[in-house]
């Protein structure tokens, strides 16, 4: 089932997330609906604040990126078989020197902007059947998983710019709060959820 993602000014994507662990209801079911929602948005990761549920779980699925003409054979291979599910996520090292990339976001919408993030991440999580695994991970995989853990945390890609371009995308990022924005897929605007 897809879900509506949650637009830029709700509160949620401010919040910091709790774990949960494997007796969480319709863990199974909810992770399939965020698999699909993510697909039908055309996303690379999809984190579960971005539906409304403040929880450490986000999911990954690189292979868009495999299309990339300026990659490698090795690289593209990396990313077109790169898809997994992150349950209680906790980054345990970032390391490297920042590299810039053009990020955007399925809850910021018509929104893309130059963040720095460092290349190299190990990553401790466990999977959809609650296995722990200890993963280290560079390049455009380390920078999704950031962007998406980001999220868990609290934190949005828009958080990470100069206050100058904060300032220049403040009247695009109040339009997108109050729904005032085009998208081909569901959202829920903080606006519209203040009527009801």
């Amino acid at each position: 089932m897809i879900l509506p993602i949650v637009a830029y000014g709700d509160p949620v994507l401010k919040k910091k997330a709790v774990e949960i662990d494997k007796d969480y209801p319709k863990l199974e079911a909810l992770i399939a609906n965020m698999y699909e929602t993510m697909y039908g948005a055309s996303g690379v990761g999809l984190a579960a604040p971005q539906i409304g549920l403040a929880i450490r779980i986000f999911l990954v699925d690189a292979s868009p990126f495999a299309e990339d003409e300026d990659l490698s054979e090795d690289e593209k291979a990396q990313l077109k078989d790169f898809k997994k599910t992150f349950i209680n996520p906790v980054i345990l090292e970032e390391e490297g020197d920042e590299w810039v990339f053009n990020e955007g976001c399925l809850s910021i919408p018509d929104v893309r902007e130059d963040v720095f993030r460092q290349p190299k991440i190990k990553i401790q999580y466990q999977d959809e059947f609650f296995n722990t695994n200890v993963e280290e991970y560079d390049g455009l995989i380390a920078r999704i998983i950031q962007h998406e853990y980001d999220h868990i945390e609290g934190v949005l890609f828009t958080d990470k710019l100069s206050s100058f371009k904060k300032r220049l995308l403040k009247g695009k990022l109040q339009n997108i709060s109050k729904g005032k924005i085009r998208v081909d897929y569901r959202m829920r605007f903080p606006a519209m959820s203040k009527k009801r």
